[in-house]
């Protein structure tokens, strides 16, 4: 049995890591709340916009777009989020697992044909070792999400899919459900795809445009682009903060089993020495 010394700086050692974990757990709960208002704020309007807009393409055949334009794959770029830092579960694991599976899929196009746009340096670092491309640098964005930070990617994405740059770009995050669920998702960004597109009524709604569907389309069609990338980065964001806040609950509560199994040990361990001291002053008495 251990000595009560060592058991004793075990359980110092075990309610500082507590007390750490605690606190951690604190922090991401909170930017937990802040982080999730942002999303359920945003998902709903975006969401709405983007299908009233693809049911719009949908039925009217004679307005037509260079975002919803289907080629050949030659080159394709992957936008994929994640965090700058860990202690967030299998966050960024479950994410780089994907990204792997993903890359492996697109390999054949060969690595310089391969763009990858990564959120959170986690995944950067996992991209590097990987051996492709990186394009640009976007830590700034996983920890505080910005739209025009957001918009500005997107503008570039739009940029090199209309120039011919990339035929396809994909979208790699978490959504986040709730605070113990977070689901990682796989979107095409570019092409839009219209056949996808799930109508929640059956009947063809008959809009009224102003000042025509052209200008329409012109005007909004790359607003719902910039739109949908800061909501997926908000959602990511979201995601990251409720992963954080179950680990360090798990980790505090893992803590606080250790220290009532020390707290066992170390009684256990205080009562037998009392024991032996007694039995020394016993035989001592007798002797």
């Amino acid at each position: 049995m251990a000595s009560l010394k060592e058991v004793k700086g075990r359980i110092a050692s075990v309610n500082n890591t507590r007390k750490i974990t605690s606190a951690m757990k604190m922090v991401a709960s909170a930017k937990l709340h802040k982080a999730q208002a942002a999303i359920e704020s945003m998902l709903p309007y975006e969401r709405r916009l983007h299908h009233i807009l693809t049911d719009f393409m949908s039925n009217c055949t004679e307005v037509t777009s260079p975002f919803i334009v289907k080629r050949e794959v030659k080159k394709v770029a992957v936008v994929v989020f994640a965090s700058n830092t860990s202690l967030c579960g299998g966050f960024n694991a479950n994410v780089i697992r994907h990204l792997v599976d993903l890359l492996t899929e697109y390999k054949p196009l060969g690595l310089e044909n391969i763009l990858v746009f990564p959120v959170g340096k986690k995944v950067a670092d996992a991209v590097r070792k990987l051996g492709f491309r990186i394009e640009g640098d976007f830590q700034h964005m996983a920890d505080k999400p910005s739209y025009q930070e957001a918009a500005d990617l997107a503008a570039d994405l739009m940029k090199r899919f209309l120039h011919g740059d990339v035929d396809k770009v994909e979208l790699l995050y978490n959504h986040f459900k709730s605070t113990a669920s977070q689901i990682l998702t796989r979107e095409t960004y570019l092409p839009i795809d219209l056949n996808n597109e799930k109508k929640e009524e059956e009947r063809t709604i008959d809009y009224i445009l102003e000042p025509s569907a052209e200008e329409l389309m012109q005007e909004m069609l790359p607003k719902v682009l910039r739109m949908k990338m800061f909501t997926v980065l908000l959602d990511s964001n979201a995601a990251e903060h409720a992963a954080r806040t179950m680990a360090m609950q798990i980790a505090t509560d893992n803590a606080n089993e250790l220290l009532q199994e020390l707290t066992v040990m170390y009684n256990k361990s205080r009562q037998q020495s009392i024991t032996n001291e007694l039995l020394d002053i016993v035989g001592g008495s007798m002797a």
